[in-house]
């Protein structure tokens, strides 16, 4: 059963059509990607699903059922834009808000003193939000999300004001919820961490998905025609290389098409230059969004 199913979901805002029959499902046990520029109706769409806002027309499906209050408790939520209680002690606003999720005093201290723990955060218990850094209170709004052990994790931006060590322990504790089966849909204009972290994807522009599925299988299909390759020697002139470009560390061979990877591979074997790294040249998934929206804009 997956996690999330979305069908044909609609929703305007006065004369501008926010999502525009939007479908995708999100599997257990993945972590999906939401990306688009901004405007394009990722936290219109995110809204929904949380039942924020109510879609114009379409269905959404959460854990096999319409969206109810229990099926609430399921999901583990953290917005864009953050919301603790800044007067609040640390512990009493984890404390507070897991409670409106169900969870007993008792269970929640015990639980946040683990989280904060393992986030580095526990010396910073007893200060108030407003005594923390932005990335400090991320790490706390991340901990609240995640208390009441949901389900389905949602995470709009969650890697705004961190620093690279928070970044890379934030990135761990993702990947352990999809360990542990959880589904996760991760919100982020930055592609590297998409990219790095994200099973599948939905790019999203002007309401209407543009690139739905496997990353590596998307990645493979807008792949250029040109080889990566890192040698020792003279290249000279290879047949079937219309272009050269040489990057920091490798060089970039453009094929003219003639000739195919294979085909320059043994003719580049059969001469004296050592190769060291010889690969299909994968564009970025930030080079496919840009591609991508900027041709929807043509």
């Amino acid at each position: 059963m997956p996690a999330v199913e979305v069908n044909q979901i609609v929703k305007s805002y006065a004369e501008r059509i926010a999502v525009d029959h939007l479908s995708f499902s999100v599997a257990q046990n993945e972590i999906f990607g939401l990306i688009g520029p901004n405007g394009a109706g990722k936290t219109s769409t995110i809204r929904m699903m949380m039942d924020i806002i109510k879609p114009d027309s379409g269905r959404i499906i959460i854990f096999g059922e319409k969206l109810s209050e229990s099926i609430k408790n399921k999901l583990g939520y953290l917005p864009e834009e953050r919301g603790l209680y800044r007067k609040m002690r640390v512990i009493d606003s984890i404390i507070y808000l897991a409670s409106l999720k169900g969870m007993e005093k008792h269970s929640a201290e015990t639980k946040a003193d683990e989280l904060l723990n393992k986030t580095g955060m526990l010396p910073n218990k007893k200060k108030k939000i407003e005594e923390l850094s932005k990335g400090m209170s991320q790490m706390i709004q991340f901990i609240v999300t995640i208390i009441h052990d949901p389900e389905l994790v949602i995470l709009d931006e969650p890697f705004t004001g961190l620093d690279p060590v928070n970044t890379e322990l934030l990135k761990q504790m993702i990947q352990d919820l999809r360990n542990q089966g959880k589904a996760v849909i991760l919100s982020t204009h930055q592609m590297n961490q998409v990219e790095e972290l994200c099973d599948r994807i939905l790019m999203i522009n002007n309401g209407r998905a543009v690139l739905y599925g496997n990353l590596q299988e998307i990645k493979s299909e807008y792949r250029s025609n040109s080889i990566a390759i890192e040698f020792e020697g003279d290249l000279g002139e290879v047949p079937g290389v219309a272009e050269k470009r040489t990057h920091e560390g490798y060089m970039e061979l453009v094929l003219d098409g003639k000739k195919s990877p294979k085909q320059i591979l043994e003719r580049l074997v059969s001469t004296s230059i050592a190769i060291n790294r010889f690969e299909v040249a994968t564009p970025s998934l930030n080079e496919i969004f840009l591609k991508v929206v900027e041709g929807n804009h043509e």
